[in-house]
């Protein structure tokens, strides 16, 4: 009859020690939040929560008309992903790009269950993060000069919208790393299950 093997069951006990350990350990009231928000887990619920909430937001506006009109000038000034619109054109496009935007939001919700789903889901968005990122760079008038001032350059509020998906790309990373850990962690199971000492 198979059974889970004491080695999995110590690993799992010891990755919960390891994460609470902040909260006993802790003597300041600093501290003490810093471990409390460790040890619900809120880094992770906020970050994959909100990224969720704001790719199907996002990727619903962009399969509406003044959604993909607006993202015309920030498309077509990417050479990574001009010919995205030279293929399909503005709205299909567009479209495409907020059905991918979806499939990367329903993946992550997946990963509470399946991790691996969520690690999938967190590459397409740094992939489509890293891509809106560069246009910081490529976008006329992301980065402005201000009268007056000549030795130095400023982001817009075009160029402030866009660093956003600097930090979005760094919080996509962050998703892979989180559901990467659990899915390791289920790997072990699996393999301990299906191996001979698994069983008497």
């Amino acid at each position: 009859m198979s059974r889970i093997p004491a080695e999995s069951i110590s690993a799992e006990k010891q990755e919960i020690a390891s994460s609470q350990v902040t909260m006993r350990n802790a003597k300041s009231r600093l501290t003490k939040l810093a471990a409390w928000i460790n040890d619900w887990n809120l880094p992770f619920l906020v970050s994959s929560i909100g990224m969720v909430i704001m790719l199907l937001w996002a990727g619903s506006y962009k399969m509406t008309v003044p959604g993909a009109e607006g993202i015309v000038p920030l498309v077509s000034n990417s050479p990574l992903i001009s010919w995205h619109f030279k293929l399909f054109g503005p709205y299909l496009g567009s479209d495409l790009i907020g059905l991918t935007e979806w499939a990367a939001a329903i993946l992550i919700s997946i990963g509470y269950v399946q991790p691996k789903a969520g690690i999938i889901g967190g590459l397409i968005a740094a992939a489509m993060f890293l891509t809106t990122s560069s246009m910081l760079i490529t976008t006329p008038g992301a980065i402005i000069a201000v009268p007056g001032i000549s030795y130095m350059r400023y982001m817009s509020f075009l160029g402030l919208f866009l660093f956003k998906d600097i930090i979005s790309l760094g919080v996509s990373l962050y998703l892979v790393s989180h559901f990467g850990k659990k899915a390791i962690v289920m790997e072990k199971i699996t393999d301990t299950w299906g191996s001979p000492t698994s069983e008497r």
